[in-house]
């Protein structure tokens, strides 16, 4: 009994402040909260990972430093960019279509997919030129690559996009290994053979201020070949670019080159498999933006990054960037707090959708609600009122009267908010007036 008795106020706390007819008007409102919550949760974008992987090239080259760069901006807000080796180009796109690999991003350069499907695979910009070199150990004028026939050249190593984009423009000049000496070497093997007259030219793809490239143009055995054909490649294959180094850009000192020279090259791109998070091809961006968004030899301020090359389908992230830039909240917060911020607003802005229309609705359920059980109580007074008109017999007053006494019972009885005490009253008003209707 003491136990009821302790209960009792709870009860009546609990009443009096959260009405059983609230509840049951807010359900629907809640159930949609919660079904919209749930929804949310299982199909929204999970929060972006950790950490993610990126196949470069060897450790001395520029795919490799610009990796790493990469790598200490991402730390800064707290993403984990693994770098791997490889042997360039090739060898990062195989990793790319190879689901066991681990590798969700990668160096690309312009070319090597144009002749390979591409599906799953998305661009997030083109970062940078990167000059093809040819370097000839050689006492003739060579204009054009069709003067090669019957020469050693070194096209770069198995796996490289040296090698790929050398035997393109020499097959395209007619130079094959039928007909001249192609050897699988490059890069610094390559550069002292060439120095040593062991082969007469190489091939070389490289940024204008590799160490590689600034040794050899000052060796004065070797001469850097200028292609007179330059654009004629440009306009048979989009990836290449016509570019002039004009004279004295490697060194101003030693007049390096002695004359204006014409180079193709294609532009790298970095590539990302189109599973990666939509947040971390932002902040990618942002990251690329800073090490690439520079003027150079070869190009102007905010050339880069870019939608140049199109052997890889666009990113909407990439596009949506090169457009209007980063997104709102990238501009003005943390990356965690903008990822945040925006995984919370693709749950609250269809969940708002719902719940305004039905904040207006629930007033009107509650009330109605409220007013349900004073109308039930009409409705008996209404129907007790008809049968009096029939009474004539004093046993039948007393039964009446009983009833009568019956609904005051339940009226006493009903609790309802201070705002609807009124229809109690106008209710018992109403009983009275039947109560004086009945037969003496």
């Amino acid at each position: 009994m003491s136990e009821e008795l302790d209960k009792e106020p709870a009860r009546r706390t609990l009443s009096g402040f959260l009405p059983f007819e609230l509840l049951k008007a807010a359900l629907p409102l809640l159930l949609v909260t919660a079904l919209v919550l749930l929804i949310g949760y299982r199909y929204i974008d999970p929060a972006p990972p950790k950490k993610i992987v990126i196949s470069a090239g060897k450790q001395d080259s520029n795919y490799y430093a610009f990796a790493r760069l990469y790598a200490e901006l991402l730390k800064e807000e707290g993403i984990t960019l693994e770098v791997r080796e490889s042997n360039g180009s090739v060898e990062n796109l195989h990793r790319l279509k190879d689901p066991d690999s681990g590798v969700e991003l990668a160096f690309v350069q312009g070319g090597i997919a144009s002749t390979e499907p591409t599906v799953g695979l998305v661009s997030v910009g083109s970062l940078y030129y990167e000059p093809m070199w040819i370097f000839c150990h050689c006492n003739r004028n060579i204009a054009h690559l069709s003067d090669l026939k019957g020469q050693r050249i070194a096209i770069g190593v198995e796996g490289s996009g040296t090698r790929v984009l050398a035997q393109l423009m020499l097959s395209a000049a007619g130079v094959t290994p039928e007909n001249s000496r192609l050897l699988s070497i490059g890069d610094e093997e390559a550069a002292a053979a060439l120095q040593r007259g062991k082969i007469d030219l190489a091939f070389f793809l490289e940024v204008p201020h590799s160490p590689l490239i600034q040794k050899i143009a000052a060796d004065k055995r070797v001469t850097l070949l200028s292609l007179d054909e330059a654009e004629a490649y440009s306009r048979q294959f989009n990836f290449l670019h016509h570019l002039v180094i004009p004279e004295g850009a490697l060194s101003l000192e030693s007049n390096l080159p002695p004359h204006d020279v014409h180079l193709l090259a294609p532009s790298v791109t970095l590539v990302a498999k189109d599973s990666v998070h939509p947040a971390l091809i932002y902040l990618l961006l942002k990251s690329i933006a800073k090490v690439h968004g520079g003027s150079g030899l070869l190009q102007k301020e905010h050339e880069f990054p870019s939608d140049k090359d199109t052997d890889f389908e666009l990113s909407k992230q990439a596009a949506s960037f090169f457009k209007s830039g980063p997104p709102f909240l990238d501009k003005y917060l943390p990356f965690w707090a903008a990822t945040f911020v925006s995984r919370m607003l693709i749950i609250l802005l269809p969940l708002l959708a719902v719940i305004i229309p039905l904040t207006r609705i629930a007033p009107s359920i509650y009330v109605w609600l409220v007013k349900s059980k004073i109308y039930k109580l009409y409705g008996e007074l209404r129907f007790l009122e008809t049968q009096l008109q029939s009474a004539t017999l004093p046993e039948e007053r007393q039964r009446y009267l009983s009833e009568l006494n019956e609904i005051e019972i339940r009226i006493g009885q009903l609790k309802l908010p201070n705002a609807f005490t009124h229809h109690l009253y106008e209710l018992k008003s109403h009983l009275n007036l039947v109560r004086s209707k009945l037969p003496e």
